[in-house]
């Protein structure tokens, strides 16, 4: 497996590098300075008990997780509101991160009719794809539903 960074000649990080006054210049072919960002390598989950850099994953998984992303941005959105109901029927909090869902906070609805906040089950999703509350697969119910229409 090769390396995940990808590396960029000198010439074109000198361009971007302008040194202060009295500041150690780089020779052509010399290591960037220490203090450059790196942009960070994403993580996914081919399985709930593996994490893997984007960069180790196969084909085949690679095509899994882009399968499920696509999956989960077909979920609908909305944002919470609490609306006229009795505030005893309403659901109060995400069962993910377990914190109240404040007026205005974007909400994702599960096939099952369960709501989380979007950034909660977005990566729940990415490792499990049933709803946490009630188990029910996220995808059997999805595929359903392109069946029928």
């Amino acid at each position: 497996m090769g390396n995940c960074l990808s590396s960029q000649g000198a010439d074109d990080l000198s361009l971007l590098n302008e040194p202060e006054a009295g500041a150690r210049h780089t020779l052509p072919g010399e290591p960037p300075p220490d203090y450059q960002e790196r942009v960070p390598i994403p993580v996914y989950h081919p399985t709930p008990s593996q994490t893997r850099l984007a960069c180790q994953l196969t084909e085949e998984e690679q095509v899994r997780i882009a399968q499920r992303i696509g999956l989960i941005q077909h979920l609908p959105k909305g944002v919470f509101d609490r609306g006229s109901e009795p505030a005893e029927k309403k659901v109060k909090e995400c069962a993910i991160c377990m914190n109240d869902f404040e007026y205005g906070d974007p909400i994702r609805f599960l096939p099952c009719l369960h709501i989380y906040h979007v950034e909660c089950i977005d990566a729940w999703l990415m490792r499990s794809f049933t709803c946490p509350s009630c188990m029910e697969p996220v995808d059997a119910a999805l595929l359903s539903s392109y069946e029928t229409s």
